[in-house]
Order: C-alpha cells, then structure tokens, then sequence
C-alpha cells in the first residue's frame, strides 16, 4: 500500500511539474522585435543579446531590421513584430491618425539625436553660421534625425530651408554614399558612419546634434495597446532585460561594449565601434533608465511642432507606460543592493 501511495505521489509530482512547464511561467516565450536600422546607437540592445540578459528573464526575442520608420511600423501594425525599436514620434503619427489600438511606448533606449554634424573641410573653429549659403545633406523629411537637425539650426538662427541648399530625398542607407562620392559639403551622420569618414580623412566631426538638440525619447521600444493587455508579463521581463543591458553599459568602458555587439557589426572595426560608443556615452545618448522622461516628452513635441509634423500636442501619459520601467529600475536596485 505504501509503494502504491508513493508511485501516484511521483505521478502527481511529474504531472504537477509538466504542467507547470506549459504555462507562461516556465516556458520560453518568443517575442519578435523589428529595429528600424542596425546601428551602434542601440548598443544597449545588442549587450542584452550578447550578455543573454533576454534568456535569463524567458525570452526568446528574434530580431529583425525593418529598414525605415514607415516599414517598421507597418510591421508592428500589421502584427509581423511584436515589439518595435523606432522612433516616438512614430507613435505620435500612429495617434493623430485615430487608431483604436494606439502604439504605446514602455522603454525608452536612447535620450538624445544620435546624429553628428560632418564637414567635407577642415573648418578650423567651428561656428554654425558656417553652414548659411552651403550644400547640407540631411536625412529624410518627417523622421526624427531631420527634425532634430532642423530643431537645431533654428536654435543657432538658421532658417533649413532659406539659408541653405537642404538636400533629404536621399534614401537613409545611401546618405553616406552620397556624401562620399562628393554631394554636399555638410552632412548629417549617426556613428559609426562619422567616425569612418574621418578616419578616412573624407570629413571631419565639427558639432552634435545630440548634445544641441536636448534630451529626446529618440529611440523607444513601443507595442500596441491590445499586446501590452494581452502579454503584461512579457513586457515587463523584456523591459528588465533591457536595463540590465542599460546598467552594463554604463558600468563597462566603450572597449567592452564594442567588443560584445561586434557580432552584431561583423564589416565593422572594432576601433571604430569603441570610438563610437565613447562618443554616444560622452555626451549621455544611452538612456540609464527605460522611463520616458515628461520633460524629454515635452521636448519632442517642441521638435514636431516647429517641423510642421505636429497636429496637436499629447501628453505622455496617453502614448507611453512608464509601469514597466519603474518596476525594473526597482527590481535591479534592490538586486544590487542600492
């Protein structure tokens, strides 16, 4: 009798456990993500690859590069990507359109405009007034990188689009091509691209509009509505992943960075990578919390709105949830005692 109570208590103990494998909790849960470009501006999300920080918290996350803010959110839309690493003010569009199911940012990345500005000439002391009568190559009109850039070149008195020759009806990945095979003689860069183009000796990294244009929500991991409802849990482990990465960042100097995401640039030397990153932690782009800041918010709406792309301005509680990030900033002090 007692060999028969212990066999069916085994059995229990297996089925119990077995059971417990098939729900949320002990089960690898696959999340697709779609950046909207490969860069080491998302340094972060790559340690958090590299340094299994997604695996540790249950997740299996695909990565996939959506080339462009448009397709990226086409993607999260149409339900191809779970998650989506673009830009805020794309969330913004996606609202003033009326969308039943608005896009919702939950972990901010970045908190500047990763972009630099490059001369083809050695200007010697740079002032931006340099840049009134010249050829200045931006990026495309309505996206974050242009908005910032014509942001900052009000604020320095320069009117885009009368004080100089604007260029940005070149395709982002073709930027630096252009640039290179002589199309302006200014030209707005994100890393490593800069850094590429002054080792060469083709340019020379006079100012940033990251540190000219203020702190942004620049690049945001958003969902919709509907999955943040439907996969709380999934959120929440993603966004712990996600400072974990932001925490090692900011700890390891830009040689350890540049070598864990160097999988993730294989064409790209190492050298530059660090370059780049030591400049992105400089003048503080890496984001050190996944809360979106009401100030930054704010900021953006002011970049939106003198770019003519802003039809009314939205308070961060309708289009962000800063629940999950406090939660993790939580989580990851009391893990290390703070």
């Amino acid at each position: 009798m007692k060999r028969r109570m212990a066999l069916w208590l085994a059995i229990v103990l297996l089925l119990g456990a077995a059971l417990s494998g098939c729900g949320t909790g002990g089960q690898t849960q696959k999340v697709k993500v779609g950046e909207v470009t490969r860069s080491v501006f998302y340094a972060p999300q790559y340690v958090a690859f590299e340094k299994g920080f997604f695996k540790e918290e249950g997740l299996d996350v695909e990565l996939q590069t959506t080339s462009g803010g448009d397709k990226t959110m086409t993607a999260l839309l149409s339900g191809a990507v779970d998650v989506a690493l673009v830009g805020a003010e794309t969330s913004i569009y996606v609202y003033q359109q009326g969308s039943d199911d608005p896009v919702i940012n939950f972990a901010q990345l970045t908190q500047t405009d990763g972009t630099f500005l490059v001369s083809r000439e050695d200007v010697g002391e740079f002032d931006w007034d340099q840049l009134k009568g010249s050829v200045f190559l931006g990026q495309r009109k309505g996206g974050m990188p242009q908005m910032a850039g014509e942001f900052t070149l009000r604020k320095q008195g320069i009117d885009p689009h009368q004080d100089l020759e604007l260029i940005q009806n070149i395709d982002f990945a073709n930027i630096t091509a252009a640039f290179i095979s002589g199309t302006g003689q200014f030209v707005q860069l994100f890393e490593p691209q800069a850094s590429i183009i002054e080792r060469e000796g083709k340019g020379h990294v006079v100012a940033s509009f990251g540190t000219e244009s203020g702190k942004l929500p620049y690049t945001v991991f958003m969902t919709k509505q509907s999955y943040i409802k439907d996969h709380p849990q999934v959120v929440q482990k993603f966004t712990n992943a996600i400072h974990k990465a932001q925490r090692w960042v900011q700890e390891h100097t830009p040689e350890e960075t540049a070598a864990t995401i160097a999988p993730f640039f294989k064409d790209t030397d190492q050298a530059i990578l660090a370059s780049s990153v030591k400049r992105y932690l400089e003048q503080g782009t890496y984001a050190e919390t996944p809360a979106l800041a009401e100030d930054a918010w704010n900021n953006l709406l002011d970049v939106m709105e003198s770019a003519g792309e802003l039809n009314e301005r939205v308070e961060l509680e309708k289009l962000a949830d800063n629940e999950f990030a406090e939660k993790a900033v939580q989580s990851a002090s009391a893990a290390s005692g703070r």
